[in-house]
């Protein structure tokens, strides 16, 4: 009788042994990808970690799992603590202004996860620029919960710490990031001020845009030592429209930009010589631009 129950647990447990298959592929890969960018700032690495948890996921034989998508989870959050452990040398070592890699979200190949957000929060640069201030630990527990509402259970496992740890943590990484709280994130609205901000600028209009930036107003350009670029921030807003402007005297004569859907907001994309110049992404808060992220690194910046 013994070995009946024995031969029957030891089927039930082969039945139960998962695999991750193609449609979990399809299924998931948005979602991981989302957590990818977010933790890294970067779209190629965060790709590279989405196929590489794919990879060693076919490749575990004879696994049991339970919850397929923690699983998967906990696997690019761990993969992303390595990245971002191995790589703060690097950052430190970085010239100039360090901005997130633009993701330029356009309506085209819906399985392509670099055109696909689940959520739209914590996804503008100036989000994610504010995540460079938290600790490793602190980014994967404040995006776990904050914006893809895992619950503190699944944190734990994830991370691998008692749910207290998980909470405590929370606490202190929504303490530091909490000068972003205030963000604007309604895309027709910050695009009318970004309109406006640009018709302004084009007239030399200063009252008005008295009006639509403020006084303090930073402007952080990231050239990353590839591209002539400002290697300090630039702060006041007299400071930053005389650098516009000239960037603008300097232009070429095949100058154009376009507003476009950055990080699910809109931005300034520049044209010149037929590719893609600089982006520039916009904290705007209280009606007012606050911040200005322009990217110039080529290495940032969609070939087309």
């Amino acid at each position: 009788m013994e070995n009946k129950q024995r031969k029957k647990l030891l089927k039930r447990k082969r039945v139960d042994i998962v695999q991750i298959s193609n449609e979990d592929y399809q299924q998931f890969k948005p979602l991981l990808f989302s957590i990818g960018y977010r933790m890294l700032g970067t779209i190629s690495e965060a790709e590279d970690i989405v196929q590489e948890t794919f990879l060693r996921a076919y490749q575990m034989k004879e696994q049991k799992i339970d919850n397929k998508k923690a699983y998967l989870c906990k696997m690019v959050t761990n993969r992303c603590l390595d990245v971002l452990k191995s790589a703060r040398y690097k950052r430190e070592q970085y010239i100039g202004p360090w901005n997130p890699e633009p993701l330029l979200i356009e309506k085209t190949d819906d399985s392509d996860p670099s055109e696909i957000v689940l959520q739209k929060e914590g996804l503008s640069i100036a989000f994610l620029r504010m995540m460079e201030h938290l600790a490793p630990d602190e980014r994967a527990v404040l995006l776990l919960r904050e914006v893809f509402d895992f619950p503190y259970s699944e944190i734990a496992n994830i991370m691998e710490k008692k749910e207290e740890n998980c909470r405590k943590i929370f606490s202190r990484a929504k303490q530091k990031i909490s000068l972003i709280e205030g963000e604007s994130l309604n895309f027709e609205e910050n695009k009318s001020i970004i309109n406006r901000f640009i018709q302004a600028f084009q007239m030399q209009n200063i009252d008005a845009l008295l009006k639509l930036v403020s006084e303090n107003v930073t402007l952080y350009s990231d050239g990353g030592g590839k591209v002539k670029a400002a290697v300090r921030p630039i702060v006041s807003i007299s400071n930053v429209l005389a650098l516009l402007y000239g960037i603008m005297k300097k232009a070429e004569k095949d100058f154009y930009f376009e507003i476009k859907n950055v990080n699910s907001q809109p931005a300034i994309v520049v044209y010149m010589n037929g590719t893609v110049h600089s982006i520039l992404s916009f904290y705007i808060i209280n009606e007012k631009i606050n911040e200005i992220y322009m990217t110039m690194n080529p290495e940032k910046l969609p070939i087309h």
